[in-house]
């Protein structure tokens, strides 16, 4: 088929995307291309030609290869030339698939199948192969660079953030964990949910009515004909395979999708100007902006929460396509074609996030800077919590009230929430005692430095860091 010119394409997946990440969609355009669902389902009817000649106690090595090689070689062109003719795409199929294998196996090309008993294996076949051999390397790549920089910044001091306020230290370690232990369990669900795709060869309602005029046992023709796919039957089929299989697989995709969409603006929004604790990789030649030459926007996290924004709400389609009149009708055969667009978007996007964490820079000054000033305005007032816990510890009932006090003199007055604390010595002396019942000698040390308390935060970074590293390796 002749190549199209790339400025005429209409998807950006196909231009804007295909040249920025030209390695990822060489590798999705093996597997969801038009060529590929052509070539999928070739391999499915040679699938079932083995599987009748099996069962006849006919297959033979050079039979096999040969019916292997006329699916591996067909000519899309081929097939949507005779689409012209037959208005039938499965039927073009078995048409120039009968001139490809060898003359005595013919007859077994398509024999008892419905269209659909080879188009949702071969979508089954389709999915299942772009999901581990694309999409989920590209996930566990991610998962890695994330595990490396939880890990590396697991005592890297900074503010916590709640409503978008300052809130208790933490580590920027301990942030990045969040989405190591979020991402990573979605990647090991999608795993699962790739291995539970199924196919059938069931006939045009699923009673297996034109198998069984071929074999005594269809369940058994249906099964050697999966196997040669790697699939297992559908637990009930009508003309189509259960569709629940595949919605859970995109939905738990989709899952994934937002948690890379989350990850992404969470890091935008640390390379704000008055946040300034990340920055993305940004190369010498690299433009910001057409007209301020001084900016360095964090474009590709916003490029990621763009593409969830163009495919999340597919799934909504997803949820559609498992509605179908009665055995069958056709109100999925457009719908279902787009799932290949929704995996090629999902695998961009985790490629264009790979890359961001990869070359991901924190800047510890300014992290350490935004910590020393936060508390609103009441430098240290981050430390108001552990004063409160620590005083009621000590048995004061009151203890939040006489904090919150504190600290509205503090802002009253401009000094440290530390020297206002101290200038109440009966509260402060109870508040020394408790800490030094862990093992915390120095108070005014404590309270100096917010960085101190930030809970279990770096232990918990390296942990998940290294059990999902681990994951991943496996």
């Amino acid at each position: 088929m002749e190549a199209r010119n790339i400025f005429l394409n209409i998807s950006p997946i196909d231009h804007r995307y295909s040249l920025s990440e030209a390695e990822v969609f060489e590798q999705l355009s093996e597997y969801i291309s038009e060529q590929a669902v052509i070539t999928s389902c070739a391999k499915a009817e040679a699938a079932l030609i083995k599987a009748h000649l099996a069962v006849r106690g006919e297959l033979t090595a050079e039979l096999e290869q040969a019916v292997d090689r006329a699916a591996q070689t067909i000519d899309p062109a081929a097939v949507y030339a005779e689409e012209e003719k037959t208005h039938h795409n499965i039927r073009a199929l078995v048409n120039v698939m009968k001139t490809l294998v060898p003359p005595q196996t013919a007859p077994l090309v398509h024999l008892g199948a419905t269209s659909v008993d080879i188009l949702d294996t071969a979508l089954s076949v389709r999915v299942r192969d772009c999901v581990q051999h694309v999409l989920l390397p590209q996930l566990r790549s991610l998962e890695t660079a994330l595990c490396a920089t939880a890990e590396r910044e697991a005592e890297t001091p900074q503010v916590g953030r709640t409503h978008g306020q300052h809130a208790v230290p933490i580590t920027f370690g301990f942030a990045i964990a969040e989405y190591v232990s979020r991402l990573g369990k979605s990647i090991l669900e999608i795993e699962k949910r790739s291995n539970e795709l199924k196919g059938k060869l069931a006939g045009p309602v699923g009673a297996y009515n034109g198998p069984s005029m071929i074999v005594q046992d269809p369940e058994d023709l249906e099964r050697r004909y999966l196997a040669y796919l790697r699939l297992e039957p559908s637990e009930h089929s009508t003309q189509l395979v259960e569709p629940e299989y595949l919605l859970r697989l995109l939905l738990e995709c989709n899952v994934a999708f937002g948690i890379i969409a989350n990850l992404a603006d969470d890091l935008r929004n640390l390379q704000r100007s008055e946040i300034g604790e990340v920055f993305e990789y940004f190369s010498s030649t690299q433009v910001g902006s057409s007209t301020m030459p001084q900016k360095r926007n964090p474009w590709n996290s916003e490029h990621v929460k763009s593409l969830w924004k163009a495919f999340a709400p597919r799934v909504i389609t997803f949820y559609m396509d498992q509605i179908s009149e009665h055995q069958r009708d056709l109100t999925n055969s457009a719908s279902q074609r787009f799932v290949a667009d929704y995996l090629a978007g999902f695998a961009l996007a985790a490629a264009r996030m790979k890359s961001v964490v990869s070359g991901l820079q924190a800047d510890h000054e300014n992290m350490a800077r935004n910590l020393a000033q936060a508390g609103g305005k009441v430098k240290g007032g981050v430390l108001a919590e552990p004063a409160y816990i620590l005083l009621a510890e000590a048995g004061v009932s009151d203890a939040h009230e006489i904090v919150r006090k504190i600290t509205l003199e503090a802002e009253q007055t401009g000094a440290p929430f530390a020297d206002a604390l101290k200038a109440h010595a009966g509260a402060y002396e109870k508040i020394r005692a408790q800490l030094a019942k862990l093992g915390i000698a120095d108070a005014d040390a404590f309270f100096a430095d917010p960085a101190r308390y930030r809970g279990l935060s770096a232990e918990k970074a390296r942990r998940l860091a290294q059990k999902y590293a681990a994951l991943m390796r496996t």
